[in-house]
């Protein structure tokens, strides 16, 4: 069948795609490659991958192109659901004989919630379904394909679990979908340099923290990797392919996971010239930092989450803040650049550990920050906690964005209200920022290259933007408080 593998037209710049960790309107436009269809759709020949919110496609131009299709694969989640299933149910009116399949960690953890959510959707796949999508698109009977679920005579049939891929090698490339299907100029992260491509080496992580959400729901926790050789041969390619790119980012949940293999694909890119980031752990060693350094590495995205260790180890993160201070310095004295991100309303967070994490940050004094909320979704441990101790806010579990996008406080505890919890982020990111030395940093940048001086005047609009939105938010919230009660 010819197939569309879609990221549908959403709220404005929400990011939601087949590439996000968490689904949701940034503080500043952002998006993330779609690499989870990107990874089936390079499986899939004569395929086209559409990835709506970053190409500013709506829905009328979208539905114009799924017209030319005979199978459309959408990529959701929890709080797009609702707006996919509307998408899909507009293709099926259009051209009733499209085949539908919903895939993504929310379809993954619920696929009868999922198929129920709309009459319009054919099938849903489970867990790692990149051969799964290959299989339906070939024309296989969907009761003869693993890790899949569909209506069969009315009921809802789940075929036999699908293995995990055990060789990463098998997979195609996902740069040359990438050529073919996006304009990379569209997307942005802030604290990469532009244009930026991002892609994955492995899948999976050894770390158990309870509120991520690829391990738990897809990726698994054994981390299944590529080998140096083939991710230095792909990243060849992609160099070729687009030598307009400032930089390369590896999105593998914790790319440092596995360090023998980390050095191994740093020594191996340093012949290309290239300039990468990655996700790390704060424990990386000082040898190890500076090795990756010499070989293009320029920044570490670092889940530093809390400041009190009693979240850290409730949470399972499996890090000593001791242990990442030191790792922080190190990285300092390399010239490693850290953007480091942390959550806040996890378990029992209180208004005393939200100002440690605070106090915590400002002691790290990293280049830049990310502030978000703890998101439990569906199949994370997170989310089983939240529901057997009574912490969720709403009756709806699965409300977790705001009308226009933007995260909310799902979660709250004894003594601490989700809107305190809510109105603690722009606190945090007012006194991290608003200080000498992150002012100087960012004034440093703009003062060096007129394109980042543009770019961070706009970004900085975007920002207090978010921020007005964002009050405006909880001033709604609170006014609907006691009709709600």
């Amino acid at each position: 069948m010819k197939t569309l593998f879609l990221s549908p037209p959403s709220f404005d710049g929400f990011d939601g795609g087949a590439g996000a960790r968490y689904q949701a309107k940034r503080e500043i436009r952002s998006f993330w490659y779609p690499t989870w269809l990107a990874q089936p759709a390079a499986l899939v020949p004569n395929s086209k991958l559409m990835d709506c919110p970053p190409h500013d496609i709506d829905v009328k131009a979208c539905l114009a192109e799924a017209r030319n299709y005979d199978h459309v694969i959408i990529h959701t989640s929890t709080p797009s659901l609702k707006n996919d299933c509307k998408v899909a149910e507009a293709i099926k009116a259009q051209k009733p004989t499209t085949t539908i399949g919903f895939v993504g960690a929310h379809a993954a953890v619920l696929p009868t919630e999922t198929l129920k959510a709309s009459s319009s959707i054919d099938w849903v796949g489970r867990k790692e379904f990149d051969f799964t999508c290959k299989e339906v698109a070939e024309g296989r009977p969907l009761g003869e394909v693993a890790g899949l679920s569909y209506r069969k005579d009315g009921k809802i049939a789940h075929t036999p679990e699908r293995e995990l891929i055990p060789n990463m090698d098998a997979l195609p490339w996902v740069v040359d979908v990438y050529k073919r299907d996006l304009q990379i100029e569209k997307y942005s992260i802030g604290y990469l340099k532009e244009p930026y491509v991002s892609l994955y080496t492995g899948r999976g992580c050894p770390a158990q923290c309870t509120f991520c959400l690829w391990p738990q729901t897809i990726g698994g926790h054994k981390y299944r990797v590529r080998s140096a050789d083939n991710v230095a041969a792909e990243m060849a390619h992609a160099k070729k392919l687009f030598p307009q790119v400032e930089e390369f980012f590896f999105d593998d949940d914790t790319f440092t996971a596995n360090l023998p293999r980390a050095r191994e694909i740093a020594q191996k890119l340093k012949p290309l010239g290239l300039t990468w980031s990655c996700n790390s752990r704060a424990n990386v060693n000082y040898d190890t930092i500076k090795l990756m350094k010499d070989c293009g590495l320029r920044l570490f995205l670092v889940g530093y989450e809390s400041g009190n260790q009693q979240i850290l180890d409730r949470i399972k993160k499996g890090i000593n803040i001791e242990e990442a201070k030191r790792f922080t310095k190190a990285c300092k004295e390399v010239g490693v650049v850290i953007h480091g991100t942390f959550i806040l309303g996890l378990p029992v967070e209180t208004k005393e550990t939200i100002e440690e994490t605070i106090r915590y940050a400002m002691d790290l004094d990293v280049f830049s920050i990310q502030v978000s909320l703890a998101a439990p979704y569906p199949g994370t441990e997170l989310y089983e906690m939240a529901r057997q101790n009574g912490w969720f806010a709403k009756k709806d579990k699965t409300d977790i964005i705001h009308d226009d996008g933007i995260q909310q406080s799902t979660l709250e505890y004894p003594g601490l209200s989700k809107e305190e919890i809510f109105e603690a982020v722009e606190q945090f990111y007012r006194r991290y920022y608003l200080r000498p030395r992150p002012i100087l940093r960012i004034i440093k940048t703009m003062l060096e290259d007129k394109d980042v001086c543009v770019r961070r005047l706009r970004e900085g609009y975007e920002f207090f933007r978010t921020m007005a939105q964002r009050r405006n938010d909880l001033a709604n919230a609170k006014a609907a408080a006691p009709s709600a009660a």
